[in-house]
């Protein structure tokens, strides 16, 4: 079931708001009549398609080799600690 609610309106209720969602309402946030975000409930047992589970592991792969950058090596560490 959808519902469309303004901002205004979530604002000012949303904890009733994401107790709805929690019971699998799907609300639709609205500016000024228009769509702009959606709330839809998590699923418990999300999985990753083939496609987004490559690309995860490139991106860790990556983020444990380190990158060059102007001639440097930084990990993934020291670019958090700059």
């Amino acid at each position: 079931m959808k519902r469309l609610v303004s901002l205004r309106e979530a604002n000012q209720h949303l904890a009733h708001y994401i107790h709805a969602v929690e019971k699998g309402t799907e609300i639709i946030l609205t500016r000024r009549g228009k769509p702009i975000a959606k709330m839809i409930p998590l699923e418990e047992n999300q999985s990753l398609t083939s496609q987004q589970e490559d690309a995860r592991k490139r991106l860790y792969a990556l983020m444990k080799k380190g990158l060059s950058l102007k001639g440097e090596m930084f990990t993934r560490d020291e670019l958090h600690e700059r």
